[in-house]
């Protein structure tokens, strides 16, 4: 053995950072910690991408993660826009008190 962990170690981390995640998107009214915790939740996606593929010995896994970390990028990119929009006209960025898409 080469001193690496089992790749179910690996499922098991991911599965509680996408559970952390997951309940930070579900509890928190801040968009940029929602934001942060939809990252948190694309990250546990790629350990289990990695994870699975290093079992499989396929390279796909990995490949997939640079897809993803590319949509990651986007997110983060257009999500930050559109706060920064929200609180120009807004002076508040919680998301219960966010209307502006409502006619």
């Amino acid at each position: 053995m080469n001193g690496a962990a089992p790749s179910h170690f690996y499922i098991i981390v991911s599965a509680i950072l996408f559970t952390i995640g997951a309940v930070g998107v579900l509890t928190k009214k801040n968009p940029i910690v929602i934001f942060m915790s939809i990252e948190l939740m694309l990250n546990a996606a790629n350990l289990a991408l990695v994870a699975f593929s290093r079992q499989l010995g396929q390279m796909d896994g990995q490949l997939f993660v640079f897809f993803v970390m590319t949509v990651a990028a986007a997110e983060v990119t257009v999500g930050l826009g559109i706060i920064v929009a929200i609180f120009r006209t807004k002076k508040n960025v919680d998301v219960d008190e966010v209307d502006l898409m409502r006619w």
